[in-house]
């Protein structure tokens, strides 16, 4: 499952800076001018989770896999980008492909790193991002809004929900909003799937400060965390030059003294993909034996044949049935046996909705 969160921005926030420590990447740029990455670099991610050590520890496989999801590096964005401003239109094309957006926010100050928009202010340059993604939207709404108009005149009443919902996302969008904010399901979602709105999807902030405000933030952070709290978002506040540094550190001992010397416990990256990988909707299952450990990636809601199908697809057309133990119980039993002794290893149909931490075991027939 090739999902995806795009690191988006204004030019010179960090972006890129960002993108090359969480993916441990130097393949993108990161340079102190405009459009310095054209185009999206993207970068596959494993997914930090202390569950997956413990049940290798346990289970002493040959490998351990970790799950993964992939970032999406997109070139900073300029006020006019809905109209074409700096390669707008390529750049909004881009953002149009990943499934959730991780948006980049300057605050700390330093004069040697170039800023056309004026003295730092988080909010207005969250304003800026979300007004072009706004501005775009309400032109795809509007354009099927006509096409749909026209079948209502030619009496075709199955567009009329369709109608009435896209009437209400151009006023949504008329007054600054985002469509997320709306709350669309079933068949109201269903009249804007097609346009892959932008600001349909979920957005995640990052609140890049200086060294000086890592462990407690500052003004500007602070103004963004509350600003992002009124739309219910999140907000993971780090110092993006930081974590690239940690992230190009090469042993376990050496990232944790560079850790304790800033009074970090874990790095921040940490948390920016664990809380992307939330945003996205996402749990995690695990297969454990003696071959290999592995974590896997399912959206949340997903039932049991569906889970089998991203080891297989065969898994899903010939499943018979799941075999499951909770990971709580995985690690108080040690073993699968001790946990099939002590009747904590379940036997689950086609209409089991997996759950987080689940272990799992597939009989299948094709």
């Amino acid at each position: 499952m090739a999902l995806q969160a795009g690191i988006v921005g204004l030019p010179n926030v960090g972006k890129s800076t960002l993108f090359n420590a969480v993916s441990n990447s130097a393949k993108a740029q990161a340079s102190n001018y405009r459009f310095c990455t054209i185009e999206p670099n993207v970068g596959q991610v494993d997914v930090p989770d202390e569950r997956l050590a413990m049940l290798a520890e346990l289970v002493q496989p040959q490998r351990i896999l970790p799950t993964t999801f992939e970032f999406v590096d997109i070139a900073g964005l300029v006020k006019g980008a809905s109209k074409g401003e700096g390669l707008g239109n390529k750049f909004l094309a881009n953002i149009r492909e990943v499934d959730a957006i991780v948006h980049v926010i300057r605050c700390f100050e330093d004069e040697n790193i170039l800023r056309e928009e004026g003295e730092i202010n988080p909010i207005s340059d969250k304003e800026i991002i979300d007004t072009e993604l706004q501005l775009k939207d309400l032109e795809s709404v509007e354009k099927k809004l006509q096409r749909v108009e026209k079948l209502l005149k030619a009496g075709d009443p199955k567009n009329k929900r369709a109608h009435e919902v896209l009437l209400r996302c151009q006023q949504h969008l008329g007054e600054g909003k985002n469509i997320r904010g709306l709350q669309l399901e079933g068949e109201d979602l269903e009249a804007t799937a097609d346009l892959c709105l932008l600001t349909e999807k979920p957005v995640l902030y990052v609140a890049n400060v200086d060294e000086a405000a890592l462990l407690t933030g500052n003004k500007y952070s602070e103004a963004l965390v509350k600003a992002a709290h009124e739309e219910g978002a999140q907000v993971i506040v780090m110092n993006n030059s930081i974590e690239a540094q940690i992230s190009e550190l090469e042993t376990v001992e050496d990232k944790e003294l560079f850790l304790s010397e800033y009074g970090l416990t874990e790095p921040g990256l940490n948390r920016l993909i664990q809380s992307t990988y939330t945003l996205l909707n996402l749990i995690t299952y695990f297969t454990a034996g003696v071959q290999e450990v592995r974590a896997w990636t399912i959206h949340r809601g997903w039932k049991a044949p569906q889970a089998a199908s991203v080891i297989h697809t065969d898994f899903e057309k010939g499943f018979i049935k799941a075999e499951v133990i909770a990971y709580k119980d995985y690690v108080q039993y040690k073993t699968e046996a001790a946990c099939r002794e002590n009747g904590k290893l379940r036997i689950e149909g086609k209409e089991y909705i997996v759950q987080d931490g689940d272990v799992m075991h597939f009989r299948f027939n094709v």
